[in-house]
């Protein structure tokens, strides 16, 4: 799969996230990575300050970062669907991160 139509499936896996909670979203970039450099099997990644975590000295930082992994996700799958499905997973997963939801809870909720 290319890079450009990986890209166009992680923004319209964006675009399906309600309005409300995009609107709540505060200083977070999603961007697209071939791996991570030391986990090359990781399919995405939260970095940040999650918004429950932020205090009234919260500010002049540098935006929150959610990354995909495309080489990983393509490694993970075997077709378009499963890429598509994969993509739309791991973008939740990692915005609820930014909102401040745990690993297990996401695990528990089916979007481990």
């Amino acid at each position: 799969m290319s890079r450009a139509r990986f890209d166009d499936l992680v923004s319209d896996a964006l675009d399906t996230i309600p309005p409300r909670l995009t609107a709540a979203m505060d200083n977070v970039v999603v961007l697209v990575e071939d791996r991570h450099p030391d986990e090359p099997g990781l399919l995405g990644l939260y970095e940040g300050v999650a918004l429950t975590d932020r205090t009234s000295d919260y500010g002049g930082v540098l935006p929150d970062r959610i990354t995909i992994f495309r080489e990983a996700v393509l490694d993970f799958c075997t077709t378009e669907d499963e890429v598509v499905h994969e993509i739309a997973v791991t973008v939740v997963h990692e915005i609820a991160h930014h909102f401040g939801i745990d690993e297990h809870t996401l695990h528990e909720l089916g979007w481990g």
